[in-house]
């Protein structure tokens, strides 16, 4: 009797592990990245443009999935206008004009594709490039943390008014619309005075807005770029991006569950970006501290780092941290996975090590995988204090050294990769 108890502890233990494990990382009973995402974006052929888009739309306006669609220039959705998107609609921006289409606060933009038919933003090269086009403003007028509660993009847009590109305000719940199955592919044009665009930009979004189901691949700015707000993010995915993959800043206080984001160590540019950039302003002098600064709370992320030769990548500066906070800025990370970055986390030098600071830096269930070091300050080789603090077991943080092949189900597929975990390959590793 006692060792048929002690046997039976030990598969309640090991069934109880394995749960654990599968509740990390992006979750769901089937891999739901199938089959809306596209991971070969340029061995996609699309029909030659049959409408263009330019200017102000002031009018309710419906694009139709018959048609293809040209992003000629700036383009803004004004006036308390709805755009509604079809499903399986195809809309190009504009290389030679810096294509781009922005939903002015007030509007509101139903980009609701389906699984199956999902709506694409795409280049209009033929050989597509990251940085071909502009990309996708989305702006509201939920709080930010600037002086006044308002602020203008600074793009280099070409707006015919000021308020078309303004964003902002006291509304919390406000409503910009549906995001949902939505690829947006080679965005992030630069440009000379402006720097960088991202391949979606959602600025002083309510929390009315649903974003789901979207994938942003080969973006030459950041993935996903957060101004302030209040907005929810679920099943976003990030695929290859020379910027940050999801930058959250000026207040916004958000969620992203379960979500995806995959880095190449030969994609990124010189500066490293991050999958997670997390902060409350660029320049304290613009924000007013008296109000919230940055609050994420992200649940069921993988974010893993795509290496040919890991060893080798590190040594040359290739990799990078997976997670980056800035001061002011709070963060509460779970049930997540941070696979192959040197290290997984960096806080920022300005962030002091005391009380007040590690309760709003959070992590908790998490699996760091096979990284170069795990929590860190920035410039300070020491971590052992925070390596105390997040290896406790109060905390059910998980650390290992298993293969990309190990840790999830199939990496590899070029069509159809799953990045959910592997339960039965993960081994738990001390933190040496």
């Amino acid at each position: 009797m006692k060792n048929f108890t002690q046997i039976l502890c030990v598969c309640l233990f090991i069934t109880g592990q394995m749960f654990a494990q599968q509740e990390k990382g992006i979750t769901g009973e089937t891999n739901w990245l199938n089959p809306w995402t596209e991971f070969q974006p340029n061995t996609v052929k699309h029909n030659e443009p049959s409408q263009i888009l330019s200017g102000n739309i002031t009018e309710d306006t419906k694009l139709l999935k018959k048609h293809t669609y040209l992003l000629l220039g700036s383009v803004f959705v004004t006036d308390s206008t709805t755009l509604t998107i079809e499903p399986g609609t195809v809309i190009l921006g504009d290389f030679k004009s810096n294509g781009s289409l922005t939903v002015s606060n007030g509007s509101k933009i139903i980009a609701e594709g389906t699984e199956t038919d999902p709506i694409v933003f795409t280049s209009n090269n033929d050989v597509k490039k990251q940085g071909d086009w502009g990309g996708l403003f989305v702006l509201g007028d939920a709080p930010i943390n600037k002086f006044g509660n308002a602020a203008v993009l600074d793009y280099g847009l070409k707006p015919s008014s000021s308020k078309n590109i303004s964003y902002g305000g006291e509304n919390i719940e406000s409503n910009s619309g549906i995001l949902k199955y939505v690829r947006i592919e080679y965005a992030g044009k630069r440009t000379v005075k402006y720097g960088y665009f991202n391949g979606l930009t959602l600025a002083g979004i309510g929390n009315q807005t649903i974003i789901e189901n979207i994938m942003v691949s080969y973006s030459n700015g950041n993935s996903v770029s957060v101004i302030g707000g209040n907005v929810n993010l679920s099943k976003m995915v990030s695929y290859k991006s020379s910027g940050n993959d999801f930058l959250f800043n000026y207040g916004t206080q958000s969620t992203i569950t379960n979500s995806l984001a995959i880095r190449s160590p030969y994609e990124s540019n010189s500066n490293r970006p991050k999958c997670l950039y997390v902060a409350s302003y660029n320049q304290v002098d613009e924000v007013d501290l008296s109000k919230e600064g940055t609050f994420v709370t992200a649940e069921n992320l993988t974010l893993i780092n795509l290496s040919n030769d890991l060893e080798s990548d590190i040594k040359i500066g290739l990799v990078k941290e997976a997670v980056y906070i800035a001061p002011e800025a709070s963060l509460t990370m779970a049930k997540s996975v941070i696979s192959g970055f040197n290290p997984a986390v960096i806080l920022d030098d300005n962030i002091k090590i005391n009380g007040e600071n590690l309760d709003r830096i959070k992590f908790k269930n998490m699996l760091f995988n096979n990284c170069n070091g795990n929590i860190f300050t920035k410039y300070n080789p020491n971590n052992d204090d925070l390596e105390d603090w997040y290896g406790n077991s109060a905390f059910f943080n998980v650390y290992s050294k298993s293969t990309d092949a190990e840790t999830f189900i199939d990496l590899k597929n070029p069509t159809q990769p799953d990045f959910r975990l592997r339960i039965n390959k993960i081994i738990a590793s001390s933190l040496d």
